[in-house]
């Protein structure tokens, strides 16, 4: 490979990254501003959502676009926002890659002022020189109704689902931290 194809490679891989950060904000704002076109338009034909508790899981983008209008029927205004964004391109294949993202989202399911952390596992495909969703994997740190916050972080059932508290998707959950707390804490 010559210097300027290792350039190239370099360059594309960079923009590459920037493109990804901008389709995880493109998430975040068509989810706040009830955007189905745009939201839908994010994934991939055969993309996957999910999330770690086993309470969603859908495949096809038109799958994922009938699951997004059920949960904005219920959803009136909320404010969601990305922190870090961590993106791996695949060494063997610069049109697909993967990524973690952190973040937080204050919402209003059912009329319920709520707050939410969510850590994203995402995976991704550029397609007509275009980056998509290719699988997006949501775990909950807590999302809890905000009259509850201050007691709900405390729980390990952090998460509210179906008008229940279940435990949350980590960290307790994480290997690394139930050895942590076998080691150093005496339980896990």
């Amino acid at each position: 490979m010559s210097d300027l194809d290792k350039i190239l490679d370099r360059l594309d891989r960079l923009e590459s990254k920037d493109a990804i950060r901008g389709l995880v904000t493109a998430y975040a704002i068509a989810c706040d501003e009830h955007d189905l076109p745009r939201l839908s338009s994010l994934f991939t034909d055969d993309a996957t959502f999910s999330s770690s508790s086993g309470a969603v899981w859908v495949s096809g983008r038109d799958a994922i676009a009938a699951m997004f209008i059920e949960t904005l029927k219920t959803r009136g205004p909320a404010f969601h926002w990305t922190h870090d964004v961590s993106v791996e391109i695949d060494p063997d294949d610069p049109d697909s890659a993967t990524g973690l993202v952190y973040s937080h989202a204050e919402t209003t399911p059912n009329g319920v002022v709520s707050l939410a952390a969510m850590k994203y596992v995402d995976g991704y495909r550029r397609a007509d020189g275009r980056w998509r969703f290719s699988k997006r994997t949501v775990n909950f740190l807590y999302y809890v109704p905000f009259a509850e916050y201050g007691d709900g972080l405390n729980s390990e059932k952090r998460l509210f689902s179906g008008g229940e508290r279940v435990p949350a998707d980590y960290p307790e959950s994480l290997p690394q931290w139930q050895e942590f707390h076998r080691r150093h804490i005496g339980r896990t």
